[in-house]
């Protein structure tokens, strides 16, 4: 791995190292402390619903501007858990190809999700964001935190929002990612954070926590209140 990724190596192939999505966010907002806290150029976007806890406590840390960046997986006929790709809220995808050639979707399951997902999306962001303007980011030091890479798609996603927006600097802050994973957005991002890097065959984001559950979209609004 490049020098670029930043790891607790104590925890690499550990199960359950965090308690929770606040304590993940308060372990991330160490590991990024020295860096950004406070920098002036600086700013934390964090993707809904699951990064919005941990970007919380990153930005209770780092004293940084905070806002969402809305993007959601394309998931599988039947599946609501596993995703053959994402989509940013301007309607640019990522497909996993590699996937969906197993899977052999139509082209009429593609179109209808992709069109289910555009609609999502236009919905979580009237919902979470108010229907504010996206903030501006040129010349910014981007910092996106997500709950956890699974495929990476999303993310995938997600940067490509930021550097569409001309941000100077993309930073990805996760708790837990395969190191697959992590390789496929490594070339997009001047850096990566990500405390617990597993690199068995198999993986979940939820086997990194001891308390894991589904945000609901009431829990979520409650938590950018705060």
């Amino acid at each position: 791995m490049q020098s670029k990724i930043f790891e607790i190596r104590k925890f690499r192939d550990e199960q359950h190292v965090f308690r929770d999505r606040l304590e993940a966010g308060q372990t991330l907002g160490w590991m990024l402390q020295s860096e950004y806290q406070r920098i002036e150029d600086g700013m934390i976007l964090a993707i809904p619903s699951g990064g919005v806890p941990v970007g919380i406590k990153v930005r209770e840390t780092l004293a940084l501007p905070f806002d969402l960046l809305i993007v959601r997986k394309l998931q599988i006929p039947g599946n609501t858990e596993a995703g053959f790709g994402a989509m940013t809220l301007d309607g640019t995808v990522f497909f996993n190809e590699a996937l969906m050639a197993q899977l052999r979707l139509s082209s009429t399951d593609i179109e209808t999700e992709k069109e289910r997902v555009g609609l999502e999306l236009e919905k979580r962001n009237a919902l979470f964001r108010r229907g504010r303007s996206f903030p501006h980011l040129a010349g910014k030091r981007v910092i996106l935190v997500d709950d956890g890479l699974a495929s990476g798609f999303t993310m995938l996603a997600s940067i490509h929002t930021a550097k569409k927006a001309k941000a100077r600097e993309i930073v990805v802050a996760v708790p837990t990612a395969p190191e697959r994973s992590i390789d496929r957005i490594l070339s997009g991002v001047d850096r990566i954070y990500c405390a617990n890097i597993r690199t068995g065959p198999f993986f979940a984001v939820a086997e990194a926590y001891r308390n894991w559950y589904d945000l609901s979209e009431k829990e979520t609004l409650e938590l950018l209140k705060t």
